[in-house]
């Protein structure tokens, strides 16, 4: 079985794209703390991180919502909670850097 095999499995539509798009959310949240504790040499949560966070929550959300999906409805109503909540506190600890990093 080869790539294209494989792949032709998978049902890809608009929800299927959605979701691989919230993924990304979640996966350049990790490269971009990772790379600024690289810079840093410690380690180092970034704001940004908390709000990439937050955006593939709430679009892992939608997806669940769109998809019938109670597992990741549940996991992802969770996830808002806690970056929101996370996020709060940060931007009170920082008023000056609401918006994120550059």
């Amino acid at each position: 079985m080869n790539i294209f095999e494989f792949l032709q499995k998978f049902k890809l539509d608009f929800w299927t794209l959605w979701g691989i798009a919230a993924q990304g959310f979640f996966f350049l949240r990790l490269f971009i703390q990772w790379f600024r504790s690289e810079q840093a040499k410690k380690t180092v949560v970034p704001l940004s991180f908390w709000w990439l966070g937050l955006i593939g929550a709430a679009m892992l959300f939608v997806y669940a919502f769109a998809r019938n999906d109670i597992v990741f409805l549940i996991t992802a109503i969770l996830q808002v909670i806690i970056y929101s909540r996370n996020l709060i506190i940060a931007c009170n600890q920082q008023p000056d850097k609401i918006i994120p990093e550059n």
